[in-house]
């Protein structure tokens, strides 16, 4: 059972759970998945992740869970938190791909950057997805992400250099879009 402390209509956001390190390990060790984080060049062991999850649960960082069947479907989290200058980073992964491209990364990251602005009184919040992400990107945008830059051939994958592309979101611009929650 998860805890739901951030709720939406399709998903919800729980303390990510020690007990779930099996899962996030073996969604992270997936390619397909892993393919679109910064670790794909990694092996992740169980012990790595719970002691990942120790460091990572003492911070804004959360399970996403499906609300009809309060399955574990992937996490979000907030990074690098700056309260003096009111940004952060985000960060999510979907790690079960049936839910891919049905609107829960978007409901999740629009639940997560609420939370940020409302109650962490943030301002801006940034994140980096690779250039071969289009989906990923198409779903940034949705909730209200625009791209600010980009680092060329940044990233090597399949034997190619690919882009950084840089985005980022201010409340003001968050809540324009989509009306106060």
């Amino acid at each position: 059972m998860y805890i739901k402390k951030l709720i939406g209509t399709k998903c919800y956001l729980s303390p990510m759970e020690q007990s779930d390190a099996p899962k996030y390990a073996a969604w992270l060790n997936d390619l397909e998945v892993a393919v679109f984080t910064q670790i794909a060049d990694k092996s992740l062991s169980v012990d790595k992740e719970r002691d990942i999850l120790a460091s990572i649960g003492k911070e804004h960082n959360y399970g996403i869970v499906d609300a009809a069947t309060d399955a574990l479907i992937g996490s979000c989290g907030l990074m690098d938190i700056d309260f003096l200058n009111r940004s952060a980073e985000i960060g999510i992964v979907l790690g079960d791909k049936a839910y891919w491209g049905k609107g829960y990364g978007a409901e999740a990251l629009s639940l997560l950057l609420d939370y940020a602005f409302r109650y962490l009184n943030l301002h801006n919040v940034m994140l980096r997805v690779y250039a071969y992400n289009p989906r990923g990107i198409a779903c940034y945008e949705k909730v209200g992400f625009r791209t600010i830059g980009r680092r060329r051939d940044a990233i090597m994958r399949n034997l190619a250099a690919h882009d950084i592309v840089y985005m980022d979101i201010v409340a003001d611009d968050f809540y324009a879009a989509s009306g106060p929650a």
